[in-house]
Order: C-alpha cells, then sequence, then structure tokens
C-alpha cells in the first residue's frame, strides 16, 4: 500500500472512491509480497501491481465490481497444468488478493494514518478480510505503538489484534492473522491482514565466518534487513552469504561508523560481532558501545571476553558503555553447531527487546506474552 498511498491520498482527499487489491497471502513462487498493492479508481486509471502483471487484468475486473457496489472480496489466484494461462498467474505461485473500496466515509481513518507514514511515525493498518458476519469484512484498525483508531467490531479482537500487530510493527513486518471470530487465540472464522508501514530493524554481523551465514539466515527470518560486513574481500561474498541482504567489504568500525553518521542504525539495530579478532572488533566495540543501537553482542571465550574488555578499557570507555556489551554472546542452550549458536543469538535478542529472562516456560506462571 505505501507505493500506491499517495495516489489514494489524493483521490480520497477529494471526495472519490477508489477500489484497492492488495496482497495478503503468498505462497511458492508469487511475483509480489504481501502488501503489495493496485488501485483501480472510477475513471478507469490504475496505480501499483498485485503480482508484476500477472493477474493484474482479474483484479482490475474485481476493482471495477467494487466500484459498481460489490462487496469488499478475498480472492485466490493459483495455477496448474492446464489453467496457468487462463489465470494468468504463470510463475507457478499462489496470492491471495484482497480487494476492497476505500473512501472518506467509509475509513475516515485514514488520513491520520497516511499522515503518519508521511512522517515516518511507525504505524499499522489491521484489516479484516475474511469473517462469517458481512458487517465485520472489511473493517480497520490502525495501530500505532501508544494507541489505536478505528474497531473491528469486538472488544476482544480489538485487543488481541492490536497486540499481535504492535509486535509485527515493531519487527517491520507484515502478514496474514488467524483468530476466533471474536478475536479468541484459539479458534477460526476470522482472519486479519496486518500491513506494516516501518522498514525492519536491521541487524549488522561483523566477521564472514559460518557463524555469520547462520546468524544471517535467521535474522532474515525474524524480520531483520541483514548485512555482513568484513574487511576480507575473499570471505565477504555474496555467495557465501545468500540471506543477507548485503555484504559489504569494509573496515568494520569504518563502516558502523559512517552508517551511524549517516543515519542508517537506530535504537531497533542490533549487532553482533563474530570477528574473533582484536584488531577488528575492539575498535568496531568501541564505535558499537558509544552508538544508540539496541543490542550489541561479540563472540568469544570467557578468556577472550576478558581481555576484550581490558583492552577496550584501555580505549576509555566507560563501565557504563561496556555494560551495554552482551558477551559472550547469546543464551545459554548448550549450542554447538553454528545454527544452535545463532538461535542462542537470536533468543538473547528477542528476550532482550520483550523483556524475557530465558527461564523455561513451564517452570514459570502467569502471562506467557
Amino acid at each position: 500500500m505505501r507505493d500506491v498511498l499517495d495516489d489514494v491520498m489524493r483521490r480520497y482527499s477529494a471526495g472519490e472512491t477508489v477500489a484497492l487489491g492488495t496482497v495478503v497471502g503468498t505462497f511458492s513462487s508469487a511475483p509480489r509480497a504481501p502488501g503489495a498493492s493496485m488501485m483501480v479508481a472510477a475513471d478507469g486509471s490504475v496505480v501499483g501491481s498485485v503480482s508484476g502483471g500477472c493477474v493484474e487484468g482479474a483484479v482490475y475486473t474485481l476493482g471495477e465490481e467494487v466500484l459498481a457496489g460489490g462487496p469488499a472480496v478475498l480472492q485466490r489466484y493459483g495455477v496448474s497444468d492446464d489453467d496457468a494461462f487462463a489465470v494468468g498467474l504463470t510463475c507457478g505461485g499462489i496470492i491471495d488478493v484482497y480487494v476492497e473500496p476505500i473512501s472518506a466515509a467509509g475509513f475516515p481513518e485514514l488520513a491520520e494514518l497516511a499522515k503518519s507514514v508521511q512522517v515516518e511515525e511507525p504505524v499499522a493498518l489491521a484489516t479484516v478480510v475474511e469473517h462469517p458476519d458481512p458487517q465485520r469484512r472489511g473493517a480497520h484498525l490502525v495501530v500505532w505503538p501508544d494507541r489505536v483508531a478505528g474497531g473491528l467490531g469486538c472488544a476482544r479482537a480489538d485487543d488481541a489484534v492490536t497486540d499481535d500487530a504492535r509486535g509485527l510493527l515493531a519487527g517491520g513486518r507484515t502478514g496474514l492473522l488467524h483468530y476466533g471470530v471474536d478475536g479468541q487465540r484459539r479458534g477460526e472464522g476470522m482472519s486479519v491482514f496486518v500491513n506494516s508501514f516501518e522498514p525492519p530493524p536491521r541487524m549488522l554481523v561483523f566477521g564472514a565466518i559460518d557463524f555469520a551465514a547462520a546468524v544471517a539466515r535467521l535474522g532474515s527470518f525474524l524480520g531483520y534487513r541483514v548485512t555482513v560486513c568484513d574487511a576480507r574481500p575473499v570471505f565477504a561474498t555474496n555467495s557465501r552469504f545468500p540471506d543477507a541482504d548485503e555484504v559489504v567489504v569494509n573496515w568494520p568500525h569504518r563502516y558502523l561508523a559512517a552508517e551511524a553518521q549517516a543515519g542508517r542504525v537506530d535504537a531497533r539495530t542490533v549487532i553482533a560481532v563474530l570477528t574473533h579478532d582484536p584488531k577488528f572488533d575492539v575498535p568496531l566495540l568501541e564505535v558499537a558501545l558509544r552508538t544508540d543501537v539496541g543490542y550489541v553482542g561479540a563472540m568469544g571465550s570467557r578468556r577472550t571476553h576478558d581481555d576484550r574488555l581490558v583492552r577496550l578499557r584501555e580505549a576509555g570507555l566507560t563501565e557504563a558503555e561496556l555494560s551495554r556489551l552482551s558477551s559472550p554472546i547469546g543464551l545459554n542452550l548448550g549450542a554447538r553447531t553454528p545454527e544452535e549458536t545463532a538461535v542462542s543469538i537470536a533468543a538473547e535478542i528477542i528476550a532482550l527487546r520483550w523483556g524475557g529472562h530465558g527461564e523455561r516456560l513451564t517452570e514459570l506462571s502467569g502471562r506467557i506474552h
């Protein structure tokens, strides 16, 4: 929706009704990710894309039907050997597209959502795309970290979706959630699409080693935009880190300092220092521990950690700055392999983000989340 929001708002502000088709679910080799949108206006003009050209014609027809007064509709497009060209989705994937009317009268909260997107304030839009009660379909709930607007027709559903939407928003993720008809955690009947309008948080992994590949893979799975950085071009290659969004060849401390100076790291950014080499990790940690980021972890043994602290104190870091360092990195899961170690690192990041402590849930009481 972000790509078409300006065009939607121009017509919305002029009092027009438009049809908006949004990808809410994808399977296999789908051409576009959830959140991709296409607007159909009453004058026949189209902005955006839901499939890169595959099923735009079919969605356009649905948009015309919605503008003519038809109900919002959730439509699946897929392929089989005998109908691939009939439906137009020839890539082999499956997409679910929700087409709905958008107007100031039907969706008054959109104006405030659009303003938040414009000023880069985190916000998520939750839309009921499936429900047995036709009156509940198409209901919108706009969710900010500190407030909400709109409603889904039931206080219980509002509460459940607000909690889950804030979780998706914190991770910069968009997705389809399923509940009972009144928002029950267990049950089915209501599907809610949550579209997050916040760039994903960054994960900066320093040190092009096998552990870094596993951390990058898990970081991407958790919704981070992952960068792997190492000064050695022979190791820092895209082929060795296929799950990273980018692989950078640069001295780690220089790269981080430049990113911080450019405002490309923030309090959601997590840093994993896996270099195992004082000439890399000490200058890097000097920068990292003096930068406003959410997490700084460094790999190494207890002996390595003690030596690193001595070097960092010699470099002038204060005890308050050193207290931000998670080293040795990760939670005590008994991890051995790179993949298991990546899980322990991810677990520590999650625990610190949400205030967890890593105990076994079976040994605790009270709320789980």
